[in-house]
Parts: C-alpha cells; structure tokens; sequence
C-alpha cells in the first residue's frame, strides 16, 4: 500500500499518479492555478482512482454554477463505477460520499463526513481544507474554527501542510473576532508555507477587521509572490489591496487596481462578480462616478438569473443588475430568489432567510427607495453570515444598509449600526464609519436648524 505526503493510506499503485495525487492535493491547499493539470495527470495515468474522480466533483461543485452541477454528477458516477471495480480504502469512499450528499442537495452533509474522516485520519489535509470550504460557503465560522482545533495536534512541524493549516487557523480566527491570535497564525503560517495565499490573505482580514489600512497595505506590498500563482484567487487578494487604499480615501488608485488587477480577466466566475461588484458599490457608496464599469459586470450576470446555486452569488448577480439599471433582469432573478425560497433543500433556506431580504432591499436601494430597501436589509442584518463569505465580503451589505438608512432619515437606526459594526471591528473606527458619522451629524445639525421656530 502506498502512502500519501500527508501519511495517510492510499488505493493508488502508480508511483507517478502518487506523485501528481500528491501535488494535486498541495496544490488546492495554495490555491494554485496548476492544480487541475496535476489533477488531469492523475486521472489519465490512474483512471480507476475513484478518490481523484470525487475531488473532481467536488472542485466543480464548489464553482457555484447550475451548469456544472451535471459534470459534477458525471464524476460522481465515474466514482461510483470504479469503487465497484476497484480496491479504495474506507476513507476515499468517505469523499465520494461527500459529493454525493452535496449534489443531493446537503453540503452540511459532506462537512460531516469530512469530519468523519478526521477523526480517524487528522493529519489529512485535504479533507481538513475541503471541510473549511464549504463551512465557508455555508457561513459557519465557529464550524471552521472548532474544525480546525480538533486536527491541530496532529500537524507537527514535519507535516508537509501544517503551514496551510495554520493559514485556515488563521482565517478561523479573524472570523471568529481573535484577532491578535489570527495575525500570529497568519504570519507563522506563511513563513512554513511561501505560498500560502489563504494564509496572508487571512492577515489582511485582520488589518481590515482592525481599521489599519496603511499596515495592511505594508503587510501585502512585496508579497505578491504569495498569491501570483493562484488560481482566481489572486483577483481577490487584489480586492483586499483596494479596499485598504479606499479605507485611505485613495479613489484614484482604487480604480487603478480595478481595471488592471481585480477586473483585468473578465471573467463570469461568481468570485470575481463578487469582488468587482462589491468595489464598485464601495466606490458608488463615496460618491464616485465608475463610468460603464457596471455595463460589463451586468452583461454577464443577466446570463445567471436562473443560476441559483449560492444566495452569495445571486445577491452580487443582483448588485450588477441594480448598479447598471436593469430593472426586468433585476425582478427576474427576485423573482427566482423567492421561488427558490420556497424549497424544503438546504441552500433554499439560505433563499429564505437572508435572501428575500436582502435581494428586495438590494432591487429597493437601486431605485432609490430608500426607506423599503434600509427595512429590508435591516431584517437580512442578523441572518447575513448564512449567505456565506467574510466579514469583509458581506461589509458591503452593511454599508448599504447604513447608507439607506442615512438617506432615508432613520439616523438613529444607522448610529446603532454604526455602533454594532464598530464593536466587531476591534472597537475602532475605520474611514468608512468616520465619514458616515459625519454625515449623521450633520443631518441632524441641518434637521434642529430647520426645527427651530421663527421668532
């Protein structure tokens, strides 16, 4: 029996199919842009490997998009067939259970049998990173981080992922508020493992979540070797880059990094949508004019009405619809929201609840009805990390609400916000929140002066 990088047993006879299964699996853990290559070799020089034909699966399941749902049952199949014809240990059959129990509509289930699998198999690293996904899809935090917990003892400093591993620690840990631990973790985990991207990236949700831009920024500067050979993944460590020169009020380069890093491969990927949606409402949000920016994003995501794969992807779907006026695009995908909603699966009760919310608040905002939209995504507020992604990914939201709010004359509903925002940033108060606090004193400046009766 051969054994993998990570000490655990395999079904897998090939010494180099055992090479490329190996590179394949460190592959996803640094999010490099090669890992379906090593994957391919896998499958053409070991096309029995029923474990390989699942991860397959399972990369297109995570794509978020209907139309790979039928791949992805393909592969499913494929596994299936070849564990009838093949020798597989009792934990790869655990992974194309896995994808099974997400296409059948369940991802909480495949987290399960992840979880299944570390508790016989800890130090296996695939399983810990692919659990931490889809708890990141599925917005647990606390889910992620207790995950991570319960493995960290069997990652000495001889395991060959234990730096990928701390990178999740790190990530976890923002999530979950602990800053100052995330940070460590973050650092010691890209000095084990040079490409860690999700590693520094999780350093750079800390110096958001902090309000520390211009540390943040000196933090990315210079590490581009970190994330230069990620797959996508490299657009949204760019995101983080503007966002911090925004925190500065950097407007010009901002835009800048837009076009040439963050929106220079326009792709239809829901990720990118959703970094470069959420810019530009950023943007939008302090009064600056992206030009035909908004034409290009809405072009692609009127094709993904019907999608429905992930409410996250359909709320940014929705953004482009509104920030470039597209009202029937914008009621179709509502309208498919809430017939979503009505489903017993489990991503239907992520239609439900924070979807039909937040995709009326988000149709309201764009038309500027402001008084409908600061209700409806003032009633998403609680429910927001079920539609998955980061803090920093669903901020956008929670300044749309704040700005709603603010123009609809709720004042004292945008302060509390405001306050509630501040209070899980570390307590400080980042450009964003000054500006908006300004804003709020000033209405009610102009609100008292207009009050006072004529003498």
């Amino acid at each position: 029996m051969k054994f993998d990088i990570f000490g655990t047993p395999t079904s897998l006879s090939n010494e180099k199919a055992l090479l490329a299964w190996n590179d394949t699996m460190l592959g996803f853990l640094a999010h490099a842009a090669v890992t379906p290559e090593h994957l391919g070799k896998v499958l053409e020089v070991e096309p029995g490997f029923a474990h390989a034909h699942a991860l397959k699966g399972l990369f297109y399941v995570l794509l978020g998009r209907r139309e790979l749902l039928e791949t992805a049952t393909d592969s499913y199949v494929t596994a299936r067939g070849e564990l009838a014809q093949n020798d597989a240990t009792a934990r790869e059959r655990k992974y194309v259970d896995a994808l099974g129990a997400w296409l059948d509509g369940s991802p909480s289930g495949a987290v399960a049998l992840f979880e299944d699998i570390l508790q016989t198999h800890p130090q296996d690293a695939l399983a810990m990173k692919l659990s931490h996904a889809v708890r990141f899809v599925l917005g647990d935090a606390a889910g992620m981080r207790r995950s991570i917990e319960r493995v960290l003892p069997a990652y000495g400093t001889d395991h060959a992922a234990r730096g990928y591993l701390l990178g999740c620690h790190a990530f976890a840990l923002e999530e979950t508020g602990d800053y100052e631990k995330a940070e460590i973790a973050g650092r010691q985990a890209l000095w084990m493992a040079p490409d860690d991207a999700w590693g520094l990236h999780a350093v750079a949700h800390v110096h958001d979540m902090t309000a520390n831009s211009r540390k943040g920024l000196d933090w990315l500067t210079g590490r581009e070797a970190a994330w230069s050979h990620c797959n996508n993944f490299r657009y949204h460590v760019w995101w983080h880059k503007a966002l911090m020169h925004l925190d500065l009020g950097q407007l010009d380069t901002v835009l800048d990094l837009y076009d040439t890093q963050v929106r220079n491969d326009q792709t239809d990927d829901y990720r990118d949508i959703s970094n470069a949606t959420s810019l530009l409402m950023r943007l939008e949000l302090e009064g600056v004019n992206v030009g035909d920016r908004w034409e290009e994003l809405s072009d692609i995501c009127e094709t993904r009405t019907e999608d429905g794969c992930l409410i996250f992807a359909d709320l940014h779907y929705l953004m482009a619809l509104t920030g470039d006026r597209k009202p029937d695009a914008t009621a179709r995908l509502v309208q498919r929201i809430a017939k979503d909603a009505k489903s017993n699966c489990e991503m239907g009760s992520r239609m439900s609840d924070p979807g039909m919310a937040a995709a009326q608040g988000l149709e309201a905002f764009g038309e500027a009805r402001f008084d409908e939209a600061f209700a409806n995504l003032a009633q998403a507020r609680d429910g927001m990390h079920r539609a998955g992604g980061s803090h920093a990914q669903r901020d956008v939201f929670e300044r749309m609400t704040i700005d709603a709010g603010i123009r609809a004359g709720y004042l004292d509903q945008a302060e509390a916000i405001l306050d509630d925002r501040q209070s899980k940033r570390a307590g400080r108060e980042d450009g964003y929140a000054a500006n908006r606090r300004a804003l709020i004193a000033s209405g009610r400046t102009a609100y008292d002066s207009t009050s006072v009766p004529a003498e």
